[in-house]
């Protein structure tokens, strides 16, 4: 789909015959196609850039030389990871420069369906945001994950053809696509000439050729230079995340620095709310690689033209005549912090806050809480993995910055090891039933902490020490984060809640404003520290535990799974 016509009040300011409702005078405006800064002036009317150069116009703004980017656009993110509903996370990136988003939506499917999709691009619509859904492809990611809702191709194809979806959502179940599996081929067969985004983690070779060969174009879970390198050389994008959690700019962007900005944009993927406060949103990630030695005008392009045009955002992502006049203008480059950012002509944010009014309430439905549904309060018996008696076990290995894991073996009371225990309890049809095995990296040396947040089928996972005090602390977490409706929570090892995160709109997001949300996880943080956690962001690594298609082990509520296997596979050895 081309770009939009403006009206013909816009056409006719083009024109010079009747005035702008804005004149932007002075600026240097960037021109991604030029690859160079212009020095005019931008006439606005009707939401839209009408003309470079003077007009008359009712108001004007002499900017002084300020640099004028058009506003940034994640090309790929969920909401669902800032833990913030639609309306606060407007409030929360507009400030940064973030005007538009292209986000999967699986979060909330997996827990509510289509209906949760529809309940949140209806909440989305009334915002001054560009909110652009894909349609989710793997709900739930893999047949070994239990979620609240399954959508078919046919779910797919719903969302595309009556909920306007860009394109399929990534596509997750990469060896069931690699295998030639019917039904996700059809997932990806319904996009119909949109884009099909892409999951495929340390995929290369022939099994990469296999899985671009049935329609992927593109990828965020790229870790390795040398991966990233051979996909796009390949023909597939790759985003290049910058996450809470899992952070691949360094170790990626010299691939930018040696062959250029080609098939290359920038996403947050899965930001928490204390990320976005404390550094930033897509201006954060424009600002490293500018530190990386990316030039300034590269950086700006992979978060403004390049993902509107992956997308299909063809009115977004440059200031040319005829754009949407979603722009952000920079006292200074340095840090890259918007002095002002405007959507469709108007202005929604200055010196770092959300002009007042600019973002009307938008709450979630009553609809979306009281999630959580367990068959009942587990008992520590019921969570008591024990000692396997060859002293040997499959053990889980996380590391900070990354969300793949390492197949260990070895002894889980080895005090080397360092090891703890891992549950996943099935949430949303009291099945009663429970996942358990041993993870190691988390630095967890008492009590336990627990979530609702668990990618992507969203059940109950919790962390306890793997001593004898353990499996009582763990059922005292998952008892809590159950009786609050969803949320995050650590325990003592007497089983006393030491601090809370509620998350009751699916068990996934607060309805509370983002520095609220941002103090609880630090105060979250903070509590699990002083039981001994290590690594940076410890909720976000476990909310990916039970994601079954990232390598190496995962484990959901149907038993442990060896992701390069595609298989259950026994704890003990």
């Amino acid at each position: 789909m081309a770009r939009p016509s403006v009206s013909p009040r816009a056409q006719a300011v083009a024109r010079g015959d009747e005035p702008a409702d804005l004149l932007i005078r002075g600026g240097r405006v960037l021109s991604p196609a030029a690859h160079e800064w212009i020095i005019t002036d931008l006439a606005i009317a009707d939401g839209v850039v009408c003309g470079w150069g003077p007009r008359d116009a009712h108001d004007v703004l002499d900017v002084g030389g300020a640099a004028i980017v058009a506003g940034f656009v994640d090309a790929h993110m969920h909401l669902e990871s800032t833990k913030l509903w639609v309306d606060e996370f407007v409030r929360t990136v507009l400030p940064l420069g973030t005007t538009a988003v292209a986000a999967d939506p699986h979060e909330i499917a997996n827990v509510l369906g289509i209906a949760g999709v529809a309940g949140l691009q209806q909440a989305a619509s009334r915002l001054p945001f560009t909110f652009g859904i894909t349609a989710s492809s793997c709900v739930p990611a893999s047949p070994f994950e239990s979620s609240g809702a399954q959508l078919d191709h046919r779910d797919v194809a719903e969302l595309i053809n009556s909920y306007g979806a860009l394109g399929v959502a990534e596509v997750m179940n990469f060896p069931g696509v690699i295998a030639g599996d019917p039904e996700m081929l059809a997932r990806i067969g319904v996009a119909n000439g949109r884009r099909v985004d892409g999951h495929a983690p340390l995929v290369r070779g022939r099994d990469l050729d296999a899985y671009l060969a049935a329609g992927v174009e593109s990828d965020h879970e790229c870790t390795l230079l040398e991966e990233a390198e051979e996909k796009r050389a390949k023909g597939m994008w790759v985003f290049i995340r910058q996450g809470s959690a899992s952070q691949n700019l360094h170790d990626l962007i010299p691939m930018v620095l040696r062959g250029g900005i080609g098939h290359v944009a920038l996403c947050s993927d899965d930001r928490e709310p204390d990320t976005l406060l404390s550094v930033g949103h897509l201006n954060d990630c424009i600002n490293l690689a500018i530190k990386e030695g990316v030039d300034e005008i590269d950086a700006f392009i992979m978060a403004t033209m390049n993902p509107a045009e992956y997308h299909g955002f063809h009115h977004l992502g440059s200031l040319g005549p005829g754009y949407q006049a979603d722009l952000c203008i920079f006292d200074t480059i340095e840090g890259v912090q918007p002095a002002h950012v405007y959507q469709r002509g108007q202005l929604v944010a200055s010196s770092g806050v959300v002009v007042p009014g600019a973002v009307e309430a938008a709450p979630a439905p009553e609809w979306m809480r009281e999630t959580i549904h367990l068959a009942s309060a587990p008992a520590a018996a019921s969570l008591d993995l024990k000692a396997p008696p060859s002293t040997k076990a499959r053990i889980i290995g996380i590391e900070n910055g990354s969300l793949t894991t390492k197949s260990l073996e070895g002894d889980p009371f080895d005090e080397v090891l360092n090891t703890a225990r891992l549950a996943v309890l099935e949430r949303h049809h009291a099945t009663g039933r429970i996942g358990l095995g041993w993870v190691s990296g988390f630095g967890l040396e008492r009590g336990a902490f627990a979530s609702t947040v668990g990618h992507d089928a969203h059940n109950v996972m919790a962390v306890a020490s793997r001593h004898d005090h353990g499996p009582a602390a763990m059922a005292a977490a998952i008892e809590a984060v159950s009786a609050m409706g969803g949320g995050q929570v650590v325990v003592d090892e007497r089983g006393t809640v030491l601090a809370s995160l509620p998350l009751p709109i699916a068990g996934l997001m607060s309805d509370q404003p983002a520095e609220i949300v941002g103090e609880g996880l630090d105060r979250l943080l903070d509590a699990a520290r002083g039981l001994g956690v290590s690594i940076k962001a410890p909720f976000m690594h476990l909310s990916f535990l039970g994601l079954s298609v990232i390598p190496e082990l995962r484990l959901t509520d149907q038993g442990l799974i060896d992701v390069n296997a595609f298989e259950i596979v026994a704890v003990d050895l």
